[in-house]
């Protein structure tokens, strides 16, 4: 996980308004929001690299609720077109989604179905699809 953060975090662009990290506080208020609990590795990917900007993908935030990527607005879209609600939305592309069961499990959601498509854990999705997808 450290050295996938150290990665993420070396590759991040520079933007004029840089993304901000959340506290344990907002995510809390996000678990209360959505009413269900943020599996462990999301719950660090959000407090220590939620504020990298990469590639094509936008992973989820929590920390500014205006955001286009902000975790409950996202999630709930998700779930109004049909994505089951154990699973929580990471990342919006179109109308799919690559979401995160309670194990940390990550799955591509799409067409209305889940996808043959699934890494063991957010970490392995990160280094995967987001890191390497990005090259």
């Amino acid at each position: 996980m450290n050295e996938i953060i150290e990665q993420l975090q070396s590759v991040s662009e520079s933007v004029p308004v840089p993304l901000e990290l959340p506290t344990f506080e907002q995510l809390v208020e996000v678990e209360e929001q959505i009413l269900i609990p943020l599996p462990m590795a999301l719950k660090e990917y959000l407090l220590y690299a939620s504020d990298v900007i990469y590639g094509y993908l936008e992973p989820v935030t929590v920390s500014d609720p205006h955001s286009h990527t902000y975790l409950p607005e996202v999630t709930s879209y998700a779930w109004s077109i049909g994505m089951p609600r154990e699973y929580i939305a990471i990342c919006q592309q179109g109308d799919s989604f690559y979401c995160i069961d309670q194990e940390s499990q990550v799955m591509l959601w799409s067409e209305g179905e889940m996808q043959e498509d699934s890494w063991e854990s957010f970490w392995q999705w990160a280094e995967e699809v987001w890191l390497q997808g990005a090259k």
